[in-house]
């Protein structure tokens, strides 16, 4: 059984604009799926919607065999999906233990469930525990990527989506980024559906490959079909309008 399927989905952030053009997708357990597309496509709009950020007009989202289409983001987090923006989901001026725990919100009033999540967590990403007192904004960019992904991982959800992990990373820490990625779904046995521009290495990753162009997927299929230059012809097809 598929972990997710997104079956038809039509949506926009204005009425009678849609951005989502009936699209559909499945994640497998324990895989990483990549959306690749030009800039405009509605890969970042997909997992917004997925995560109950902006509710389809049409069409159906199931997870896990629960329909979660109308699901606020709250909801859909217990049920053990995670998401993970381009930007550093943290709290500047809170320290990295409390961030940490603001990752747990859902069950923060189980302490005893915190402390255990807080040291399995600690034990995925050790480098954490050494500036568990220090204030994020004192993090450097890796870190700061490793915080927002750690944070996430408080509630050992079973798929993260996963919005340009690399995004205004120098290559080296987008590396790391990418690392931690890696990392946290071999910990926890985790899918992940990531969205990038970072052709090659999302290629390295993947299982499973969907081209998205107006909202709408354009080829899909398993990594085995695909290289970088098959995309980048099917992107240039896209922007040519072909």
């Amino acid at each position: 059984m598929n972990l997710l399927e997104i079956t038809s989905i039509t949506a926009g952030y204005q009425e009678g604009i849609d951005i989502l053009n009936g699209i559909s997708l499945q994640v497998q357990p324990g895989s990483v799926t990549i959306i690749i597309g030009p800039n405009g496509a509605g890969k970042s709009t997909l997992l917004k919607t997925i995560y109950g950020f902006l509710k389809p007009r049409l069409g159906q989202i199931h997870f896990g065999g629960q329909d979660i289409t109308s699901n606020l983001p709250h909801e859909i987090k217990h049920l053990g999906l995670s998401y993970i923006p381009q930007e550093f989901n943290i709290f500047p001026q809170l320290r990295v233990e409390e961030n940490l725990m603001m990752g747990a919100w859902i069950f923060r009033r189980d302490k005893a469930r915190v402390q255990q999540q807080l040291e399995h967590t600690y034990g995925i990403f050790p480098a954490l525990y050494k500036f568990r007192k220090a204030r994020a904004n004192t993090l450097s960019g890796g870190q700061l990527r490793m915080l927002s992904i750690a944070k996430e991982v408080m509630t050992s959800p079973s798929l993260m989506l996963v919005d340009e992990p690399s995004a205004g990373l120098a290559p080296k820490i987008a590396a790391e980024a990418y690392e931690f990625l890696m990392q946290t779904r071999q910990a926890l046995g985790a899918a992940i559906l990531m969205v990038d521009h970072n052709m090659e290495t999302a290629l390295s990753l993947a299982d499973y490959v969907y081209v998205v162009d107006m909202g709408r997927v354009r080829v899909y299929g398993p990594k085995a079909e695909f290289d970088v230059e098959r995309i980048k012809g099917i992107i240039q097809e896209c922007l040519m309008g072909a």
